[in-house]
């Protein structure tokens, strides 16, 4: 019964805003308090812990996800979950997020995540000196002993 409500919850949170996200087919934004029909809506509940949920939207949303129990540790257990939403952007780019949530968190992959620069060369050049040549038990300390 918690499962419900939580698949429940997950599908009412990613739809509650569905009013201020654009048309896909005008690129438009909708008007508030516009109601967004859901095309599609599929739901799985197994007994076992196992679940699964799938959505679409008239204006271009698509969600999906799959989940199960997963034994952590001998005393542990958990849900593990592997899904992916798509929408367009209120500038008109498409998002496709995919992601597994599981022991080591939510992992996302997606080209709109952002990403760290690269380590400029020199800082990189520095930090390659210093793990080959790791520093003595004793410092050294350059005007003599005091």
């Amino acid at each position: 019964m918690f499962k419900l409500f939580l698949v429940s919850a997950v599908i009412a949170v990613a739809t509650a805003d569905v009013a201020f996200l654009p048309q896909v087919r005008k690129f438009q934004q909708a008007s508030p308090g516009q109601a967004i029909r859901i095309l599609r809506q599929e739901q799985e509940l197994d007994p076992s812990g196992s679940y699964q949920w799938s959505f679409e939207s008239e204006n271009g949303i698509n969600a999906q996800e799959q989940g199960s129990l997963k034994q952590i540790a001998q005393d542990q257990a958990g849900t593990a979950a592997q899904g992916s939403f798509q929408y367009t952007s209120p500038e008109g780019v498409p998002v496709q997020i995919q992601y597994v949530a599981d022991e080591n968190g939510f992992q996302p992959v997606g080209s709109v995540i952002p990403t760290p620069p690269p380590i400029p060369e020199a800082i990189a050049r520095s930090l390659e000196y210093i793990r080959t040549h790791p520093q003595s038990a004793q410092p050294q300390r350059p005007f003599g002993r005091f």
